[in-house]
């Protein structure tokens, strides 16, 4: 992104930045994630896409040789052994820009994703307090 442009607000205007090759796999990962997971919704965040369900669950973003993908470390781990071909860090894959995104391991790692996420927004659920109101009643004793 050049000084003088704005920051995108929407991820058409995040992908619309990028040279032409690099907006084929842009908007290819962004078809993957929405098909996958098509109650997600889309954002901008820290100036990359984004797609929310209950919470924040999984960024990409563009650069000049790549398409970074972040799906959460508890996922590359999982994927480890996959994933050997293509640069990884703790919370990060690099899918070259110029070879074909892996469609079906994609949308394997979203599922996990999904799946962990969804799971921990339950867990927290459930250690919530409940917000029930109680009412306590003054104690009469019988006679």
């Amino acid at each position: 992104m050049k000084k003088d442009q704005k920051k995108p607000e929407t991820i058409d205007e995040y992908i619309a930045q990028f040279p032409e090759n690099t907006q084929l796999q842009l908007t290819k990962m962004r078809n993957i994630i929405r098909k996958t997971v098509p109650k997600a919704m889309e954002a901008v965040k820290y100036g990359m896409p984004a797609f929310t369900l209950q919470g924040n669950l999984i960024y990409f973003a563009g650069y000049n040789h790549h398409i970074g993908f972040y799906p959460m470390p508890t996922v590359i781990n999982a994927f480890k052994e996959e994933l050997t071909t293509f640069k990884t860090s703790k919370g990060a894959i690099q899918f070259p820009i110029e070879t074909p995104l892996p469609i079906t391991l994609i949308k394997k790692m979203v599922a996990l994703r999904v799946k962990v996420h969804l799971q921990k927004v339950a867990d927290k659920e459930i250690m919530k307090p409940s917000k029930k109101k109680i009412t306590k009643k003054p104690y009469k004793p019988t006679t």
